[in-house]
């Protein structure tokens, strides 16, 4: 797989569910063939990440984003990343 998209960073103002950090992708179920979860391996702004793109129910995923990686490439909610997803697991 190799896929590369911007997004923008938005965060869960929700507490209870612990204040996310996340990108939604759109094109989502489209390319992964499916509205279930989906792990995936690659990179944000070139920081390697290993995660899952979580439903959303509207038929589009969201991708959590780590603080460590927020960190890394010194970015928050708001500011737009280049997404490259290199394998599907």
């Amino acid at each position: 797989m190799n896929k590369t998209f911007s997004a923008t960073l938005l965060k869960d103002k929700d507490k209870e569910k612990g204040g996310w950090t996340y990108i939604i992708w759109s094109d989502s179920a489209a390319f992964f063939g499916t509205k279930k979860p989906v792990k995936v391996k690659g990179t944000i702004d070139g920081v390697e990440f290993q995660t899952t793109f979580l439903p959303v129910g509207d038929g589009t995923h969201l991708l959590p984003v780590k603080a460590a990686i927020l960190a890394a490439v010194k970015k928050q909610q708001g500011d737009e990343v280049v997404v490259c997803l290199t394998d599907r697991l």
